[in-house]
């Protein structure tokens, strides 16, 4: 018998192809339907998690004997002080109480009142000691600790409605007004998640061009992911090298122009700089298939070559935020390699590079790692697959989950109990202006940052070949915050091992957006900062902590004072704005898109 033709074994090929990708689709579709069960966690995760933690737990009987003591004991304890009435004063357990706010009121020190405040301390400090047990995942460690604290913090007895003593003392004293109120914050809320207006609008809506971001300026430059804004000058002469601002794409851009006072754009403005910002068009269904690569083409590169068009000849000093500055790290690293980009001639010069709570080295991420690895990202994958994106509202619900104690049960209480109704601010209006995610770039960030660390290890391609952070030969103006649970300031040190370059390093205290947003004359800023040179030894993060210089106040004039010590010198006259060039006034277009899911 004749063999089967070629045709015949392209057609089974064919055939195979299909019925994997179909299946591979079944499957995907399946997984997205099921995720709002598990609000959007891969139950394979958790699982994996839980069977590690038992299997150890399991096979440590000496362990398991004294963590069973150590309970034992603390029962005893418990049982003793509430017989005998005992306050917490004192108490050494209860020495966490000093951070939590949720017992601030002093009812909670004494009894009735203060057995539950022991009980659910004791239980903390037991679940922090019986989630690190010998041979478990460090992956799986921080994901049992993560969810008993969330477990935890659902049971807290400041959750338990009128026995709350504030919950009480303010029903009784406002006749239950409180508690009518709170059920008009409920429904207020719920209006909102379902596209209504709320029966009670906020005085103050902080709307972008009206509240916040009202920083005068025109956009200059527009693609179909940009535009750049160009702002107006505010003193006769300005510095010869423009900033350029590469926000994070995860919110708007505007968290750098919120109010007057707090802007970061105006103050740098008023300083004598020639500003230039991103704003990253919020993407829908037809951007699915953006990816890094479009990111940094027309995120960074097109508008370095559109400055270059506008302020000719100069040199620019560039500044990233949050995951713009990790997308910066990489475009400066692209420019530095031999060959650098396509184009590269179109493009001006880097004078500087400033990353600020910007990770390069995503081996220890933080909170946030709790949340990627294989499962949960793949889970991920087929939640976006349905839509082409990762709404805006599944992007904060994760930050609200690593969070839920003070996002969650903390606003709650105050909204829905005491009939608070909290009063936003500029940085809360701004918080809630959520993004999406496009499927294919979010995918791959995940991926090749945090699951493969490939920017750390010089394997992130760009243009189809690999950089490495270390032929970054431009000072580097590095910063990290204190309270930073997003970008870790020891996280994001770690660029000190990945660079050979000048490198200040600054920390100041403060959280992600807030130690970021740090005005001069905002009262309690202060910062440490330290220099290492080029080709300077390693130093680790303690030590660096330990001998790096204390300042107080803001961390934005030190950086005022570097980037001048890191540009030519020269200042010239003013920049005004060709009106030809303007497309329209600051903040543009791109930032007033919103969607409601």
């Amino acid at each position: 018998m004749s063999p089967n033709p070629p045709s015949l074994h392209l057609d089974a090929s064919v055939d195979e192809a299909r019925s994997h990708a179909a299946a591979a689709a079944f499957d995907s579709a399946l997984h997205a339907r099921l995720a709002p069960l598990w609000g959007g966690l891969s139950p394979i995760s958790l699982a994996l998690a839980t069977l590690d933690w038992s299997l150890h737990l399991a096979t440590q009987p000496a362990q398991t004997l004294q963590l069973a003591l150590r309970a034992g004991q603390a029962t005893t304890r418990w049982w003793t002080d509430n017989l005998n009435h005992h306050d917490l004063n004192g108490d050494a357990a209860a020495a966490g109480r000093v951070e939590d706010l949720r017992f601030s009121n002093l009812a909670w020190q004494h009894w009735p009142y203060a057995p539950m405040v022991r009980a659910y301390l004791g239980a903390e400090q037991w679940w922090r000691q019986a989630s690190s047990l010998r041979g478990m995942a460090p992956h799986h460690q921080e994901m049992t600790r993560v969810f008993a604290r969330q477990w935890l913090d659902m049971l807290s007895p400041a959750n338990a409605g009128l026995a709350n003593p504030e919950v009480l003392q303010r029903t009784l004293a406002s006749g239950g007004r409180n508690l009518a109120q709170g059920l008009g914050n409920a429904l207020d809320e719920w209006r909102v998640r379902h596209g209504l207006e709320p029966l009670h609008p906020p005085e103050r809506p902080y709307q972008p061009g009206v509240d916040v971001a009202i920083t005068p300026g025109q956009v200059v430059h527009r693609n179909a992911l940009v535009e750049l804004i160009q702002y107006d000058p505010a003193t006769p002469t300005v510095q010869a090298e423009p900033v350029f601002i590469v926000p994070s794409w995860i919110m708007k851009y505007y968290i750098l122009d919120l109010s007057p006072e707090n802007s970061m754009v105006k103050w740098l403005v008023g300083q004598g700089h020639t500003v230039f910002i991103l704003s990253w068009r919020n993407p829908d269904e037809g951007d699915a298939l953006m990816t890094m690569e479009d990111y940094l083409q027309l995120g960074i590169l097109d508008s370095l070559a559109a400055i270059a068009r506008l302020v000719p000849g100069e040199a620019v000093h560039a500044a990233g935020y949050c995951l713009g500055g990790t997308l910066l790290s990489i475009a400066a690293a692209a420019l530095a390699r031999p060959g650098a980009v396509a184009h590269a001639a179109l493009l001006p010069a880097l004078a500087s590079v400033s990353l600020l709570a910007a990770e390069t080295d995503f081996s220890e991420p933080g909170e946030m790692g709790v949340l990627i690895d294989e499962s949960q990202v793949a889970l991920l994958e087929d939640m976006m697959a349905e839509r082409g994106f990762l709404t805006g509202l599944q992007m904060a619900g994760s930050f609200q989950f690593l969070h839920s104690r003070e996002l969650i049960w903390s606003a709650k209480l105050r909204e829905v109990w005491l009939g608070e109704h909290l009063r936003p601010n500029d940085l809360m209006a701004w918080n809630a202006d959520v993004t999406r995610m496009p499927a294919a770039m979010h995918s791959e960030y995940l991926r090749r940052c945090y699951l493969r660390n490939e920017l750390a290890e010089s394997r992130y391609p760009v243009e189809g070949r690999p950089v490495a952070l270390a032929d970054i030969r431009q000072p580097i103006f590095l910063v990290g915050t204190e309270k930073d649970h997003v970008s870790p300031w020891k996280s994001v040190y770690k660029l000190h091992r990945l660079s050979d370059t000048e490198l200040c390093f600054v920390l100041t205290n403060g959280g992600h957006n807030a130690g970021i947003v740090s005005e001069p004359g905002h009262a309690g800023r202060h910062y440490a900062m330290r220099t290492k040179p080029a080709d300077g030894a390693w130093v680790p993060p303690d030590d660096w902590a330990a001998g790096a210089t204390r300042h107080e106040g803001s961390w934005w004039s030190a950086w005022h004072d570097w980037l001048l010590a890191h540009g030519s010198g020269r200042t010239v006259p003013r920049r005004t704005i060709d009106p030809t060039a303007a497309l329209c006034a600051a903040p543009g277009e791109y930032v007033r898109v919103r969607y409601s899911d």
